[in-house]
């Protein structure tokens, strides 16, 4: 966690080393399971999940009505998901004999694999401009497959990797942390919901009932860090509708509880068997420390999950090096 926290100030006080890096087009290096174990020594997972857990301290015991700072950053990149919510509204799902996966979906990520870079160069300055097509990427990879129009925690870590990118680059500063995950990254989620609901996308990888959710997992653990030591709100409530009802605009779990509530019927302990278990820990803190665990083994270790992450120059392959 000190490693993904010492990383953002070398770059924010200094502009020339990204400027000078050789920026790379990222591409997948994973290709059989025994490439995992390149993964887990890479950079790049170090860098990854040092973000994941920075961001996760930052945000520990703090409501989404917290005052926070809002840089300039912040606001670009609300706009550019601001881009991509209008795109939802502009292409309407098209009648079909199919309920799931409406292909009106290609289209609107057609639009956004054309207009990735532009999009990307409203957030990174002038003089960073080199870095544009590989932090585009990730944010490419992080709406959903096109060809299956399906949905799942792989892009829902290509977009963490794309605000960690940035931090990387100095877009985002370390004072930007608590706005990264409650302002940039809760509007993601608004749009991604968005298009899970108009364009009907598949779960990708889905575990059904025995998973934590269809499609997200990072608010998960940044929503239980929220509510950690909360006076009165403790694990077992977000299973009770007045209490997610009267909570969820200040607490991100209790909005994800509140959206698998509206998309699935039926008692919570049958569509949601784990996040029922899940409702058991005595507290806060062992929700957090358990799905962290749980991230780490479900998602970041599995295969079909890490095949499709891609490697560049800011999030490498090579194994970790020391300072």
């Amino acid at each position: 966690m000190a490693e993904g926290e010492r990383q953002p100030p070398p770059d924010s006080s200094e502009d020339s080393p990204p400027a000078t890096q050789n920026f790379i087009i990222p591409k997948k290096e994973i290709h059989t399971v025994p490439d995992m174990g390149k993964w887990k020594r890479s950079q790049a997972y170090a860098d990854y999940i040092g973000f994941i857990l920075t961001l996760n301290e930052g945000v520990k015991g703090k409501k989404l009505t917290f005052e926070y700072k809002v840089s300039e950053a912040i606001e670009k990149l609300v706009a550019l998901l601001n881009t991509l919510d209008r795109w939802i509204d502009e292409t309407p799902p098209v009648d079909q004999p199919s309920r799931f996966g409406n292909k009106a979906y290609r289209t609107w990520y057609a639009k956004l694999d054309e207009e990735a870079e532009n999009l990307v160069a409203t957030v990174v300055p002038t003089h960073l401009a080199a870095a544009v097509p590989e932090v585009a990427v990730y944010l490419k990879e992080s709406v959903g497959n096109s060809t299956r129009i399906d949905y799942g925690t792989g892009h829902e870590a290509a977009f963490a990797a794309f605000l960690c990118c940035l931090c990387k680059i100095g877009v985002l500063r370390v004072d930007d942390q608590i706005a990264i995950v409650f302002k940039v990254f809760n509007r993601y989620l608004e749009v991604m919901r968005k298009l899970q609901k108009t364009y009907r996308m598949e779960p990708a990888g889905s575990q059904g009932v025995w998973g934590l959710d269809d499609f997200q997992f990072l608010p998960f653990i940044w929503g239980s860090s929220q509510l950690i030591d909360h006076p009165y709100l403790e694990p077992r409530h977000f299973v009770d509708e007045k209490a997610v009802n009267e909570n969820h605009k200040d607490y991100m779990f209790l909005e994800c509880i509140l959206f698998i509530t509206e998309m699935k019927t039926g008692p919570f302990a049958e569509h949601s068997n784990q996040l029922w278990n899940i409702s058991a820990v005595p507290s806060w803190s062992k929700v957090n420390q358990g799905l962290i665990r749980m991230y780490k083994a479900e998602c970041l270790e599995k295969f079909p999950v890490i095949q499709h992450f891609k490697f560049g120059s800011l999030l490498p392959i090579h194994p970790v090096t020391s300072c």
